[in-house]
C-alpha cells in the first residue's frame, strides 16, 4: 500500500506515456525509485531504500525529506508523506483509493494494514535485483519496441514487454487502465509474488510469468523451457515457480531460458516479423561496420 501512495503521486504529476510506462518504478541499487517527477519548474524523486529502510524525497532545488519505514498503518504513512511533500512546496491531490487489491480501503482510512518486516522486504527486493539483471540480458537482442524494466505498484510485479509493432483489440473485460495497456500485440514477462491481480485472481506463491496478448492459437500447448514451466489456464500465462527455479545450479541462465522460450513461442505462433525484430550482438556490430565502411 505504501508503494501505491507514492505511485499515485507519480501518476498524478507525470505526463502519460504509452502503455502506462510513465507510472512504473525502477529497481535501484538500494530499493525502488520513482524516477524524476515534474512539479512546477522543479523535479523531485522518491526512493525506497530497502537497506536502511527509509523513503527519501529529493527535490532539484536541494530540499529533501526522509520517512522511516517501520510497522505502521497505511493511514499514518500517507498522512506523513503528504505533510512532508507540503513542507517541500509540493502540493498534490490524489485519488486515495488503491487499485488492484481487495479490500480497497482509502489510504487515509486504512488502519488495517500496518505490517512491515524489514527482512522479508529486503529478500523480496533482492529477487527484483536478480530478475532485473536477467531482464537486461533478455532485452538486449530485441530491436523492436520494448518497455523499460518496470515495477508496477498496482499489480506489484516487475515486468518487461516486447511488441510486434501491430495494434491489438482491447480486452473486452477488465479495468480501463488494463485495456489501455493492452492496445498492441505484446509478449510480457516478469516476476510476481502471487498476490491478487487485476482480475482478483490469487496464485499465492511467487512465480515468474510470461503471456502473449492476444494469445495466438495453440499458445497454451507451446513448448516452453525449462520442463518445470507450465501453462496456467486460469491466468492465461506460462508460470515458472520461484522455488523451482532455485533448484537449478544456474538460476540466471534458466530464467533467461524461460523468458526467451516463452517469447519465441508467442512470437512464432503470432506470426511476428522476428527477422527484423531480433538481432544478435554480432549482427549489430556487423551492420555498424557496414555503415561505417559505406
Amino acid at each position: 500500500m505504501w508503494t501505491q501512495v507514492v505511485g499515485k503521486v507519480k501518476l498524478k504529476l507525470t505526463p502519460f506515456l504509452n502503455e502506462w510506462w510513465g507510472v512504473g518504478f525502477h529497481v535501484s541499487s538500494r530499493g525502488l525509485s520513482s524516477g524524476v517527477i515534474p512539479v512546477g519548474d522543479r523535479l523531485f524523486e522518491m526512493n525506497f531504500d530497502f537497506i536502511d529502510h527509509k523513503l527519501y524525497v529529493r527535490v532539484s532545488d536541494g530540499q529533501n525529506a526522509t520517512l522511516s519505514l517501520y510497522p505502521r498503518s497505511v493511514a499514518d504513512f500517507y498522512l506523513e508523506l503528504c505533510s512532508r511533500l507540503r513542507s517541500l512546496g509540493i502540493e498534490v491531490t490524489i485519488n486515495t483509493k488503491p487499485v488492484e487489491t481487495v479490500p480497497d480501503i482509502p489510504f487515509e482510512l486504512d488502519s488495517r494494514h500496518a505490517s512491515y518486516d524489514p527482512g522479508y522486504v529486503h529478500d523480496w527486493w533482492k529477487i527484483l535485483t536478480h530478475t532485473t539483471r536477467v531482464m537486461q540480458r533478455y532485452r538486449s537482442t530485441f530491436v523492436g519496441k520494448s518497455s523499460p524494466i518496470l515495477f508496477y505498484w498496482g499489480s506489484f510485479d516487475l515486468s518487461c514487454a516486447r511488441y510486434s509493432g501491430r495494434p491489438a483489440p482491447m480486452p473486452p473485460v477488465g479495468p480501463r487502465f488494463f485495456k489501455i495497456g493492452e492496445d498492441q500485440e505484446n509478449v510480457c514477462s516478469g516476476f510476481w509474488p502471487g498476490n491478487s491481480n487485476a482480475r482478483g485472481l490469487i496464485h499465492g506463491k511467487p512465480a515468474f510469468y510470461s503471456y502473449t496478448y492476444p494469445a495466438p492459437k495453440g499458445f497454451e500447448r507451446a513448448s516452453v523451457r525449462p520442463a518445470q514451466a507450465y501453462f496456467n489456464p486460469e491466468f492465461g500465462e506460462f508460470l515458472l515457480e520461484y522455488d523451482d527455479l532455485l533448484k537449478f545450479p544456474d538460476p540466471d541462465e534458466m530464467l533467461l531460458e524461460f523468458f526467451q522460450s516463452a517469447y519465441e513461442a508467442g512470437a512464432t505462433l503470432g506470426n511476428w516479423d522476428r527477422s527484423n525484430l531480433e538481432q544478435t550482438l554480432e549482427s549489430l556490430i556487423s551492420r555498424s561496420k557496414e555503415k561505417t565502411a559505406a
